[in-house]
């Protein structure tokens, strides 16, 4: 499993005078006309932090929770540094993770959106399925390959349970089907040719591509 995208808003409880923090601040775009939040990188770590007047800030890119926690900080003493007061604790809270997830084995999807409950899977239009689970409340898309991505969790223990709980409901289910490691699709191929050359001793050329 591997977090992609973190989506967090933060509020510091008052008012931010986004005029002057686009004329102190490095790295920030602010065109009110076209969007009313000041846009604010950081390059270390490297998210992207949406800045409005009320305080609220809506941060994203972060890949885990300490990285999110990181960049806030450095938020706040970016704005302290520029003489914004900020009398309260900021307040984090996690909207949005995105992740994803390979379950190391191939799944039959058809099957799956026979069987489970709470799945769209219309192959025409796309190839994966949607499955939205509700314990944990997220919405998982399933590849055959076993690729999978997870929206929705709240926390990255979430995206766990979530990738573990599907894995057990789809073996349960029968629904998998192992992929098979290349050392021995190789060792297969090898005894195939071997077969059909009547036992002939394999040469060089026969393994060419």
């Amino acid at each position: 499993m591997k977090v992609e995208n973190i989506v967090a808003t933060v509020s510091i409880g008052q008012n931010i005078d986004l005029d002057y923090l686009d004329k102190v601040l490095p790295n920030v775009e602010y065109d009110p006309e076209q969007f009313p939040g000041l846009v604010l990188r950081l390059d270390n770590p490297k998210v992207t932090a949406l800045v409005f007047r009320s305080g609220r800030m809506v941060v994203t890119g972060a890949k885990s929770t300490p990285m999110l926690i990181r960049a806030v900080k450095k938020i706040i003493k970016m704005l302290l540094k520029y003489y914004v007061t900020i009398t309260s604790k900021p307040r984090i809270q996690i909207q949005n993770i995105v992740a994803s997830a390979n379950i190391g084995s191939e799944v039959m999807l058809e099957k799956v959106a026979f069987l489970l409950e709470n799945t769209m899977y219309e192959p025409e239009q796309f190839p994966g399925l949607i499955y939205r689970m509700s314990d944990p409340h997220v919405v998982l898309l399933i590849f055959s390959s076993g690729k999978m991505v997870i929206t929705g969790a709240k926390s990255e223990d979430e995206v766990f349970l979530a990738v573990r709980n599907v894995y057990t409901k789809l073996k349960d289910l029968g629904c998998l089907r192992e992929v098979k490691r290349e050392e021995e699709i190789i060792s297969e191929e090898l005894e195939s040719i071997e077969s059909g050359r009547g036992r002939r001793k394999l040469t060089l050329k026969d393994l060419e591509i």
